[in-house]
């Protein structure tokens, strides 16, 4: 849980900044990962020349030379302004800089470093760089919980959408799509669209809040750090912040991709995963020759929307879960390519749970409508009925404000979603309700929740009119007698 201190920290980190001249917002996160990932070099060298001065023996993983020294956080950050901003930007030790260094280091400092070749420094000032500096040194780094608490605070700071159809999803809908689909101990999971990560972190303190006993146990521990977690993003920016949010939450080894997902050169990734949760691009459109062969052989379309669908197909072994938040469009267009793909997911895989949420859930990035797919890779079907739920509220005002709430639908989802056998009685109605395949095919593949929902208009009564016209007769005969009684007082 992030504190008060904690946010006091960083919003003076953002505010020196923004009056230092770097007010976008992806660009502040960008150089504080930098900084942030600097400090952690140098103490992760203190850790083990604390090691090696324990049992006598030279250091395993050298990060800085004995000539490097200038270079380590615990060094310039003593340093007067104009002397620490010199080790930024000028090659003063072995031809480098504080920033090469850190663009050098290579995969033994984390997979973050693995995405470092077109990172730039755009601190442009002594003043702001020294700032800074002494801002983040003054944050308690020890606590796994409060590293990622930190990053997460600072990345729920993005306040306006990226390129590309790019914004972050709100945690809580995150922390809802994981709850519902209950990673095991042996899954797999890619988010084919990571971004920020926020799927894949929100996976990892599952385990840790549902499954901590699992942790004693090293073959799961090497899992956890090593093969569990996996994501695929096009934007450089992106796939460095999602690297140290989930290095900063303790995920050590993620495998981490910079490419676009729908493109031929990752056709080999397919029968791989055993849960995909994602939120890809809405909106987006890409040219046939740009896509892989088989996603179009799924889903012959243009629309992004529709290819990451094939694509999670694709990728997914059978018997792999999938949970993907979609544009409303994906449930009732009426396009050849929108019915194909339901078809497909329905007739030849199984569809879980569509879950219909308000436009107000990604508020103030946009205000489109949108659902969340749950569905099963088999291959051979197995869609008997359709659990759909109409979300009203999630806990946060539906304007751009998205203040907390106290209606929320959400703990009902979960418990709804966990007892099936509970759902097949209710009517037609509820909040939620079963759907059979059948009537389903019969819709021509929709999805729309008003296509199944029945609505109860509850039948008003109004008095007679001669009896209404009597009641304002009284009303203007009471107001005249008033009027008069207010003129005789006034004298």
């Amino acid at each position: 849980m992030i504190t008060g201190e904690l946010k006091s920290q960083v919003d003076k980190i953002w505010e020196a900044f923004w009056t230092g001249g770097i007010s976008n917002p992806l660009s502040v996160i960008e150089q504080f990962t930098y900084l942030l990932f600097i400090r952690r070099l140098d103490e992760r060298q203190l850790l083990e020349e604390k090691k090696a001065n324990l049992v006598g023996i030279p250091i395993k993983d050298e990060i800085f030379t004995s000539a490097q020294k200038e270079l380590r956080w615990s060094s310039f950050k003593n340093k007067d302004p104009e002397s620490m901003f010199e080790l930024f930007v000028k090659p003063m030790v072995d031809d480098m800089t504080v920033f090469d260094h850190m663009k050098q280091v290579g995969h033994s400092a984390g997979v973050f470093a693995d995405f470092m070749s077109k990172a730039n420094f755009i601190i442009a000032t002594p003043r702001l760089l020294d700032q800074v500096v002494q801002l983040i040194d003054k944050i308690n780094m020890e606590d796994r919980d409060t590293k990622g608490d930190l990053y997460e605070y600072m990345l729920s700071k993005i306040a306006s959408a990226g390129t590309n159809g790019q914004f972050r999803t709100p945690r809580h809908i995150i922390r809802m799509m994981v709850d519902m689909a209950k990673p095991k101990k042996d899954d797999i999971i890619c988010d084919p669209s990571s971004g920020t990560a926020g799927f894949l972190v929100t996976a990892g303190e599952y385990y840790r809040d549902n499954h901590e006993d699992w942790f004693l146990d090293k073959d799961f521990r090497d899992h956890f750090n090593n093969e569990m977690f996996n994501g695929v993003e096009i934007d450089d920016t992106m796939i460095r912040i999602g690297a140290m949010n989930l290095q900063l939450h303790g995920i050590e080894g993620p495998n981490l991709i910079k490419n676009n997902a729908l493109s031929e050169s990752l056709a080999d990734i397919r029968d791989q995963y055993t849960l995909i949760l994602a939120n890809p691009p809405f909106k987006g459109a890409l040219d046939y020759d740009a896509v892989e062969g088989s996603i179009l052989k799924t889903v012959k379309s243009k629309k992004t929307e529709l290819l990451f669908l094939g694509l999670m197909l694709r990728m997914l072994k059978t018997g792999g879960r999938c949970a993907v938040i979609v544009p409303d469009g994906v449930l009732f267009g009426s396009s050849k390519a929108h019915k194909q793909i339901r078809q497909e997911i329905i007739e030849n895989h199984k569809l879980d749970a569509v879950i219909s949420m308000p436009s107000g859930v990604f508020k103030p990035y946009a205000g489109v409508s949108t659902a969340v797919l749950f569905f099963t890779k088999t291959g051979t079907g197995g869609t008997d009925k359709v659990w759909f739920y109409d979300m009203q509220a999630d806990g946060y005002s539906l304007d751009d404000k998205r203040n907390e709430i106290k209606e929320n639908d959400i703990p009902d989802i979960l418990s709804r979603y966990h007892n099936m056998d509970e759902e097949s009685s209710r009517a037609r109605t509820d909040k939620s309700f079963l759907v059979p395949f059948d009537e389903i095919k019969e819709n021509d593949w929709d999805l729309s929740i008003n296509r199944y929902k029945e609505i109860v208009y509850e039948e008003i009564e109004y008095d007679p009119p001669k009896v209404i016209i009597e009641q304002i007769e009284t009303l203007d005969r009471e107001r005249n007698e008033a009027l008069e009684a207010l003129k005789k007082m006034l004298g």
